[in-house]
């Protein structure tokens, strides 16, 4: 490889499917408005069956998950990845296990997101994702070390949330009737400073023009990261 090529990102998909489409998707057009012409992005995309990986969740199973995660890291790593993504909010549950089984990075989620909220000047931000993102510590304790508290819907709102997510968003099922839900929920959480899209499907059932707090869509700005990474002129 030429070292004015991009660096080769390793995408773990499937996790969903939809939300994998519109990563691609999203990855190459910043490429594309980076350099122009006919250019996109250098990626794998390693596509998970996502209901056997549902299936853990539902269980707990997360240590069966990350090592199924983390051997898929590793043959993205050998067969040329230069980082990894994987392209799921709540699978960064198991991204400890991921990095530590590869050598190259792997571009957290939680990370570029709070780097984002704090670009905004944010301090306190709406999480909308699965349950395990808002009411699990991995996502929120990421967003308290860069001084952003993590705010969540009520409890009923949650479980709602996340059957939106799991039996339409994941299923390629987007109505205006759960869009109204979503709204409606955000406006009853109070006054934030941002709203986090914090599910990589939230950005195909919402867009930042329906909300008046500004918003952090985390499947964009992981897929912003990654283009840096992938667009360095200067090489580790």
């Amino acid at each position: 490889m030429t070292s004015d090529q991009p660096r080769l990102i390793g995408l773990i998909g499937g996790i969903s499917a939809e939300s994998t489409a519109y990563y691609y998707q999203t990855l190459n057009r910043l490429v594309r408005e980076r350099l122009g012409g006919l250019h996109s992005a250098r990626v794998l995309v390693w596509s998970v069956d996502f209901a056997p990986v549902a299936e853990l969740q539902a269980k707990g199973d997360w240590e069966t998950a990350g090592a199924q995660f983390a051997e898929i890291a590793r043959r993205l790593e050998a067969a040329g990845a230069e980082a990894i993504l994987i392209g799921a909010n709540t699978m960064h549950l198991v991204a400890e296990t991921v990095q530590a089984a590869i050598g190259v990075p792997l571009i957290h989620i939680g990370e570029v997101t709070a780097l984002a909220l704090r670009s905004l000047g944010a301090r306190r931000a709406l999480l909308l994702g699965t349950r395990y993102t808002m009411e699990m510590g991995f996502y929120r304790d990421r967003l308290a070390a860069h001084g952003v508290e993590a705010v969540i819907p009520g409890e009923a709102d949650r479980v709602r949330l996340h059957t939106i997510i799991y039996d339409e968003l994941c299923q390629g099922l987007v109505s205006e009737a759960s869009k109204a839900e979503v709204l409606a929920m955000i406006a009853r959480t109070g006054a934030v400073d941002a709203v986090v899209f914090a599910c990589t499907e939230i950005g195909l059932l919402l867009s930042p023009e329906d909300l008046a707090a500004p918003v952090v869509d985390t499947a964009i700005v992981h897929a912003e990261a990654a283009v840096g990474f992938a667009l360095e002129t200067s090489r580790a």
